[in-house]
């Protein structure tokens, strides 16, 4: 399904997160492992079952904590995720360890993410900003936005929160988005804000 799961390693300790383990636990791991690295946290940007497939992989090899919006924690053990994940060749997810809100901040050994609530393609939808780096979930995509077709997800509130919360951040800052539907992997703010069809 085009989802990207990225991997951040904090250099002092090697501590690792991983966004948005989906479907394929052996391979991250496996890459994990190139990178001398240990997984520490899983971190959901949203709840939907393409997102969260892998958590009970990664987390039952690694003991990793489970950190998702408070307002989707409830979709990490739903009937509906669990049955979607089974046929999609994945597990259904554990709950989560740590419920988050907005303006938290992740601490993966000495190198920190901050979480902006970003409801909008659903109610816990988040983004997480280090170092110049936005992982945008399903929030903002390369030329485009997260879908608004689903229960609790909202065009108007998607929009709203991508203007007023994203298109703040300095123009240079690198989005990298949850699925590989645009014309690249990634893009910018300032991209977006010139060019992309849904928020201009």
């Amino acid at each position: 399904m085009g989802v990207f799961c990225y991997v951040i390693q904090d250099p002092v300790t090697k501590n690792c997160a991983l966004i948005d383990p989906a479907f394929d636990a052996s391979t991250i791991l496996g890459q994990v492992d190139e990178m001398g690295g240990k997984v520490t946290h899983v971190i959901n940007t949203h709840g939907h079952f393409d997102h969260i497939c892998g958590n009970a992989g990664i987390i039952s090899a690694t003991g990793a904590r489970l950190y998702i919006h408070k307002q989707d924690a409830k979709m990490l053990t739903s009937l509906f995720g669990g049955l979607a994940c089974r046929m999609l060749g994945g597990r259904k997810s554990p709950p989560a360890d740590v419920l988050l809100e907005d303006g938290d901040r992740i601490s993966i050994g000495e190198t920190q993410l901050e979480v902006m609530h970003t409801p909008g393609h659903s109610p816990g939808g988040i983004c997480l900003l280090g170092e110049g780096r936005l992982f945008s979930g399903d929030t903002l995509f390369a030329g485009s936005i997260g879908a608004t077709w689903f229960p609790g997800a909202s065009l108007k509130v998607l929009v709203k929160n991508i203007k007023e919360r994203l298109y703040v951040l300095p123009e240079e800052t690198v989005v990298l988005p949850g699925h590989d539907y645009g014309p690249e992997p990634a893009t910018t703010i300032g991209r977006e804000k010139a060019s992309n069809p849904f928020t201009r």
